[in-house]
């Protein structure tokens, strides 16, 4: 049974940092390349950042440049996603997929963010 489960969300202040966990299962998690979104109240699913198989390479939204680093870890099945710097519009659902997603239009449970003084 495929399985995607993240967590690491939580309350944090105005530039302050979060690191999200994604974890893998019921599938060959290192011959896929995965992606991070996330999803605002109101607001359609938007791409935050990829990164491929091997994590040779990665690529990232344009508003996360710099401050977002996704990397994985093969051997636990286990994508992430470093969040510095978070700014009130980073508040989200954060989701993990891979490439191709998942059958069924799948998504985790997601990992709440809330940015917040």
């Amino acid at each position: 049974q495929v399985q995607l489960v993240e967590s690491g969300g939580g309350l944090v202040q105005p530039g302050g940092s979060l690191r999200l966990s994604c974890a893998a299962s019921g599938f060959t998690f290192s011959n896929y390349a995965m992606r991070w979104y996330r999803q605002a109240p109101g607001k359609e699913r938007e791409l935050v950042a990829f990164i491929s198989s091997n994590g040779g390479s990665r690529s990232y939204a344009e508003s996360m440049k710099g401050r977002f680093t996704i990397s994985r870890d093969n051997a636990k099945n286990t994508v992430y996603l470093q969040m510095n710097s978070l700014k009130p519009e980073g508040a989200a659902v954060y989701y993990c997929n891979r490439i191709p997603q998942i059958a069924g239009n799948y998504w985790g449970q997601g990992a709440q963010v809330t940015v917040s003084s």
